[in-house]
């Protein structure tokens, strides 16, 4: 069985504390919005955000995932901006730099008390060293947890590190919390592009992305919605190899067999499984675009 899928492609941060940004969002084509309330809001601008981002979550945006990315709980804003974040019931809360499953644990104790409704997803931000070190630990908390997001420019800064093209003194790291997502049935999202005039760049950091098994990117202007959307989705072929593979293996005549000669080529059950996937992949784009 294919768990149901969402596509993640691309997933828009916008600063909560512009109405006229999250206005605008409503006709964006990114398959999910991340309302910031963290990073990109000034300390003075931090309850009307608050605010703003609530509004924007109860109005929705169609069929496109909502995610509202809360102050930590540490800060002097966190349980205030978790409090409304459950109130508007987004489709996600996002906690910044995790680094222990114990904080999920804290915020899960926090969305019972609040009686979060049950769709409520939570969503970790991994951006620290110690959240590399403890990937599995935190992909393993369980409860509401659902996806991953790499936050590699906090990373980068933690650990004293530079901003290289192809993101080579990431790569140990964007492996290991892929693989940590994949061992728990997460999805994970990769980080930001911060060139936004490179769309050169861009379009091999989405491959890059791709290749490591992302499920989607993390975008910091709606320029980057439509390369990211191409980029992690199905081609044509793809979705063409996909069906005719499924096909081969339904005939009677290949039932039980765990490996079939298509095409010139052996193939096994493990590519039937994957070629189910690209195709509940499709479909979701195909309704998601449809709306």
């Amino acid at each position: 069985m294919i768990a149901a899928v969402r596509p993640r492609r691309s997933v828009l941060y916008m600063p909560a504390s512009n109405p006229r940004a999250l206005e605008k969002a409503k006709g964006l084509g990114a398959d999910a919005f991340i309302l910031d309330l963290e990073d990109a809001v000034a300390p003075d601008a931090k309850e009307l955000a608050r605010a703003q981002a609530a509004e924007a979550a109860k109005a929705g945006f169609g069929r496109r995932e909502v995610i509202i990315r809360v102050n930590a709980l540490s800060t002097l804003w966190g349980e205030a901006d978790l409090a409304a974040a459950v109130a508007a019931q987004p489709d996600a809360v996002l906690i910044p730099k995790v680094s222990t499953p114990g904080e999920l644990h804290a915020v899960e104790e926090r969305l019972a008390r609040l009686r979060a409704a049950p769709g409520i997803a939570l969503w970790a931000m991994i951006e620290t060293p110690l959240a590399i070190l403890n990937a599995g630990a935190i992909a393993s908390a369980g409860g509401r947890l659902s996806c991953l997001v790499m936050g590699t420019n906090d990373l980068v800064k933690e650990m004293n590190a530079q901003h290289m093209p192809d993101r080579a003194n990431l790569w140990a790291a964007l492996s290991l919390s892929v693989a940590a997502a994949r061992a728990h049935g997460l999805a994970i999202v990769d980080g930001v592009f911060n060139a936004i005039q490179d769309a050169a760049g861009f379009e091999l950091a989405c491959a890059q992305g791709r290749a490591f098994g992302f499920d989607g990117k993390t975008l910091i202007h709606p320029t980057q919605i439509d390369p990211a959307n191409r980029a992690f989705a199905p081609s044509e072929a793809d979705v063409a190899d996909a069906r005719k593979i499924v096909a081969a293996f339904a005939l009677p005549a290949n039932q039980g067999k765990g490996a079939i000669a298509l095409d010139g080529r052996m193939v096994e059950l493990l590519h039937a499984e994957t070629a189910r996937r690209t195709l509940a992949l499709a479909d979701a784009i195909a309704v998601l675009e449809s709306a």
